[in-house]
């Protein structure tokens, strides 16, 4: 990983050339094999198929460089009108009153939000504001659990500060006791210890960069990510046109929503209003393929630059901040030079890999009716028909 006092004050915001935009083609233009392209996005289609399927609808966008080469929606935004548990099934709608499921449906993004939390934060150590190193005390002393015990903005971004996973925000009586809750919970495990994945590191970095800019985590989004990119759907929600996610009840649920649909599905996300740093960010497959180009052409899309490449660089580095980094259970044969992504609990996904320039998104909802195990078995095949279409250039 490079080391932040070679990066500071690299990679500016000016006096860089344009970077060529998105545009769909043909795979051939991008360098990529138009058979296992089509195989891509036959594999995707048929996850809708059937009484039970992977999902009710997904879209897939996949590409190389500036061309978007499989740009397709199947299935179902709306399929159901909630579950019944007593014959394990989805109440099916009648067709009539059925969403179809288009490339420009957004989606709770669920734990992909972790990436532009991430990001965000970067941002600001590339600022010199904000201290890769420092500990999380120094900027929120009254957080005694992570104070403490020294926990650092390097743990945080690396899930490595050893928070519990999750902490029952959605039970707590008002806003007062869910701040108690995490201000005094103490890590499990002793920081830099082992990686141990966590909504609440995402949550207190929340927190420290609201603290740090004075400004709401929605905004730090929408000024210093998603407008000058040009990401006009993305952002927090309400989201009506929104692909539907769960009928939450309780037992499989947290708590007892009914069935939603352009509201956030984290149960602890909602109980914080829908603005946080670990989930309820909706977008959609275009969106987030500007993201990734972003990412992949070192920060900069169009005349917009969003991070100096240099930082784009520690992002991505292994173990990556906030990305996960080589992980074959999603990324397929994309790992194993550098790919990063992320995956969330609704259906969504996202690789993109420096290496070869390639990008894949993978919208479902997955949950829809309800929450089932995880199976990452389409993303990690959808990934690597990706890796299998790549030409030498």
């Amino acid at each position: 990983m490079p080391s932040l006092a070679g990066l500071r004050g690299r990679g500016g915001r000016s006096g860089q050339l344009s970077v060529p935009r998105l545009r769909v083609d043909a795979p051939e233009r991008a360098g990529l094999d138009p058979e296992q392209m089509a195989l891509l996005a036959r594999g995707v289609r048929g996850l809708t198929a059937g009484e039970r399927p992977w999902a009710a609808g997904t879209v897939v966008v996949a590409g190389r460089g500036p061309v978007i080469a499989v740009r397709e929606a199947a299935g179902w935004a709306v399929r159901y009108a909630g579950y019944d548990p007593e014959t394990d099934r989805g109440v099916e709608l009648p067709p009539a009153e059925r969403v179809p499921m288009t490339v420009d449906t957004p989606f709770d993004l669920a734990s992909l939000t972790k990436l532009f939390t991430s990001v965000a934060a970067v941002q600001q150590i590339e600022r010199g504001t904000l201290g890769m190193d420092a500990r999380v005390g120094a900027y929120l002393p009254e957080f005694r659990g992570a104070a403490e015990h020294g926990v650092t903005v390097r743990h945080l971004l690396t899930h490595t500060s050893g928070l519990p996973a999750e902490l029952p925000l959605y039970d707590c009586a008002d806003n007062a006791e869910r701040l108690a809750l995490l201000r005094d919970r103490g890590p499990v495990a002793a920081p830099g210890e082992r990686h141990l994945y966590s909504d609440v590191n995402m949550l207190l970095l929340q927190r420290l960069l609201e603290r740090l800019t004075g400004r709401t985590l929605d905004v730090l989004f929408h000024t210093g990510i998603t407008r000058p990119l040009g990401m006009d759907s993305t952002g927090f929600g309400p989201c009506p046109g929104a692909a539907a996610t769960e009928d939450q009840r309780r037992p499989w649920a947290k708590a007892d929503r009914g069935m939603l649909r352009g509201v956030v599905h984290d149960e602890n996300a909602w109980a914080l209003g829908g603005v946080a740093g670990h989930a309820g960010l909706f977008s959609t497959g275009s969106d987030l393929a500007v993201f990734c180009r972003a990412l992949l052409a070192g920060g900069a899309y169009g005349p917009a630059r969003i991070l100096g490449s240099d930082f784009v660089e520690l992002l991505l580095a292994a173990p990556g901040l906030g990305f996960a980094v080589d992980q074959p259970w999603f990324m397929g044969e994309l790992a194993g030079h550098g790919a990063a992504g992320h995956t969330g609990f609704t259906g969504t996904s996202l690789v993109l890999d420096p290496a070869t320039g390639t990008f894949l998104i993978l919208l479902a909802n997955t949950v829809h009716p309800r929450r089932r195990p995880p199976d990452s078995t389409p993303r990690r095949d959808a990934a690597t028909r990706l890796a299998r279409a790549v030409r030498p250039t």
